[in-house]
């Protein structure tokens, strides 16, 4: 049996990193798994690195792949929304979300637009939100510093969430990241975590990428409800909110699946 290659999202690390060795105990399917931002792991499938599994937020970039001929097909199998992250100081004790990002004097930290999908979230938040915070949203893609996830971004330490990590560093007082770091980032006592109102956030939608028909028993098994439950547990939200978890990936399965006319490698394919 050969080993499967999945080129992941820098996001999915904690929630597949289990997951997927889970599905080597269940199956013997011996899975080599590497971690990215999505936009330069895109680059590099482009390039012509091997890849079974592409598992990604759904910006452009598996869609981008699908249409170029390197991917079978596009599956959702998860979502994901933004937070703030920021240190514990007089001048952010008790303001909320807006005051926070309306404050000049503090440090906004985000990824990379273009390379790291939570970049290109992060302007749409900004886009999102202008009425509310004039003159417009340049001003905070100007004020924004792009930290992690661009191709000259320094490496965090093994381990690190970008949040914490960049915030104990001096780097910014605040961060716009992946909201299911939350409960990770609430253990520390010298961080807050705020949450960002449904309706002006951004709803994150991360699809799989598959590769190779060698890679669709991983697929199936991420969209189970053994694996659904896994990702859920990890902090991320499913696919279709008011649907029990449980279905939601399936009934997403059979209604959302992409892959280009004439190339239909399974069911909803």
């Amino acid at each position: 049996m050969t080993c499967l290659t999945v080129l992941a999202a820098g996001s999915l690390r904690t929630a597949l990193t289990p997951l997927l060795a889970e599905y080597t105990r269940l199956t013997g399917q011996r899975v080599q798994a590497e971690y990215g931002p999505a936009g330069l792991l895109r680059q590099r499938i482009e390039a012509g690195a091997p890849c079974d599994l592409f598992p990604s937020p759904n910006t452009p970039h598996p869609p981008r792949l699908l249409a170029a001929g390197r991917i079978l097909r596009v599956q959702p199998f998860i979502a994901n929304r933004l937070c703030l992250t920021v240190r514990n100081t007089p001048a952010t004790l008790g303001a909320d979300w807006l005051a926070l990002l309306g404050n000049p004097i503090l440090i906004i930290g985000m990824s990379t637009p273009g390379c790291d999908p939570s970049g290109d979230y992060t302007w749409q938040l900004f886009d999102n939100i202008a009425p509310l915070l004039p003159p417009c949203a340049g001003v905070l893609k100007a004020r924004a510093r792009q930290l992690v996830g661009g191709a000259d971004s320094p490496p965090l330490p093994a381990g690190a969430i970008a949040a914490g990590w960049l915030i104990h560093q001096g780097k910014a007082d605040i961060f716009i990241g992946y909201a299911h770091y939350a409960r990770l980032l609430g253990q520390d006592p010298l961080l807050r975590v705020v949450e960002i109102p449904a309706q002006f956030n951004v709803r994150a939608l991360y699809s799989l990428g598959v590769g190779t028909a060698a890679a669709e028993p991983l697929a199936a098994y991420i969209l189970s409800p053994a694996g659904q439950k896994q990702l859920l547990a990890a902090g991320f939200m499913p696919v279709i909110p008011e649907l029990n978890p449980e279905v939601n990936a399936a009934t997403a399965w059979a209604h959302q699946t992409t892959a280009p006319e004439g190339n239909n490698p399974g069911p909803g394919g």
